[in-house]
């Protein structure tokens, strides 16, 4: 063997070890192939760590609840206040005495109006008559179930979207996965934060001077949750629990809508970057605010068609007494006494507040989880 020979060998030795220790590296969790070995015909696949697949969600969805709720909180006062048995009473006794014949009677367009009406003038009293802190009543409680409520929605469908059409549908999203994992989202979230809502509604319900002449019946949302555990058992943490699970048709229907729109976005903006036309003002007007209005829209929908169970699940929760007894005992029965008693405009009552504050609320908070997603390396698209 010749010295060249043998050089020649040495350097195809030290030239395959640095490729197998290189393509070792490669193997290792984060590493890639040297640039000299990829094939840039192949597509290289992103490498998503667990926690941007399923607790990015979890914070996600947390700190967009809570955005949301503290900057619609003096609305969400409102719409409860106009959803209880006290102030549907209020406010039949202030129109008796304008003259103004019962609103169950009147058209669609002119009970409409005459709500818009009404809450404007609650709105404008309550700051005046208890001061501006009355607009945040509530808030405490609200936030301490807005975030892990939302949390919870948010981690449970996300992740529950993606293990649903891993294994029941070869990793594809459908319209059929979308119910599926809301549901169950929903139904994980009434369940774990009843007691929370609750105990809001009530503290939102408790006015400085009662009727009787009675102060505030409750100190705080502690002082609240012991008086309901010692006159009603833990059983009363739940009241209304059936109409929350009622409405996890709505969040159910907002899901689904918003994927749909979603989807539209998507092929949207397919469409437009293959045509190759130069992008307008309306093109980026879309790209930057879709996903934003898509919420705003799926809500609005949603909550409109299911509306009536948010009245039912109030007054389950308030749980007003009738010569010593509790006047609603269950979710249907508390149906038919509100359209009997008042008729079926007062299972909208708080609509209006409700549409103000919902529609904001959801458009800034899938706004912030879809940024949140973004900012934490992943999507909400599987």
């Amino acid at each position: 063997m010749t010295l060249e020979h043998a050089a020649h060998l040495q350097g195809i030795r030290e030239t395959r070890g640095s490729f197998n220790q290189s393509y070792s590296q490669s193997r290792e969790p984060g590493g890639s192939l040297p640039a000299s070995v990829q094939d840039d015909s192949l597509p290289v696949k992103a490498q998503h760590s667990p926690f941007a697949k399923s607790w990015a969600h979890f914070v996600a969805g947390g700190l967009g609840g809570m955005a949301s709720a503290t900057l619609t909180a003096p609305l969400d006062v409102l719409k409860t206040r106009l959803q209880s048995t006290f102030y549907q009473q209020y406010l039949a006794t202030a129109r008796t005495a304008r003259g103004l014949p019962p609103i169950e009677t009147m058209s669609l367009f002119r009970s409409s109006i005459l709500h818009v009406r009404e809450t404007g003038e609650i709105l404008w009293q309550v700051p005046k008559v208890e001061g501006w802190r009355a607009l945040f009543k509530g808030l405490g409680p609200n936030l301490i179930g807005v975030v892990p409520a939302r949390a919870i929605n948010f981690y449970a469908y996300g992740n529950g979207k993606r293990v649903i059409s891993t294994y029941f549908n070869d990793g594809k999203e459908a319209p059929w996965v979308h119910l599926c994992a809301a549901a169950c989202a929903g139904i994980m979230t009434g369940t774990a934060t009843n007691p929370i809502w609750l105990v809001k509604t009530r503290l939102q319900l408790d006015k400085n001077t009662h009727a009787d002449g009675r102060g505030r019946q409750y100190k705080n949302a502690l002082d609240c949750t012991m008086q309901t555990l010692r006159k009603e058992g833990v059983s009363g943490l739940y009241r209304g629990l059936t109409a929350s699970y009622l409405g996890v048709t709505e969040s159910t229907m907002q899901w689904m809508l918003y994927e749909q729109m979603k989807l539209y976005l998507a092929q949207r903006e397919e469409r437009v970057a293959n045509s190759g036309r130069p992008r307008t003002a309306w093109d980026q007007t879309v790209a930057w605010t879709g996903k934003v209005s898509a919420a705003g829209l799926a809500k609005f929908v949603a909550a409109l068609i299911t509306y009536p169970h948010e009245v039912v699940r109030t007054r389950l929760r308030h749980a007003p007494s009738e010569n010593g007894q509790v006047k609603y005992t269950g979710l249907v029965q508390c149906f038919r006494l509100i359209l009997k008693e008042e008729g079926m405009a007062a299972l909208y009552g708080g609509l209006v507040p409700h549409m103000l504050r919902v529609v904001p609320s959801a458009a800034i908070m899938f706004g912030t989880y879809e940024g949140v997603l973004k900012l934490l390396g992943t999507s909400s698209n599987l």
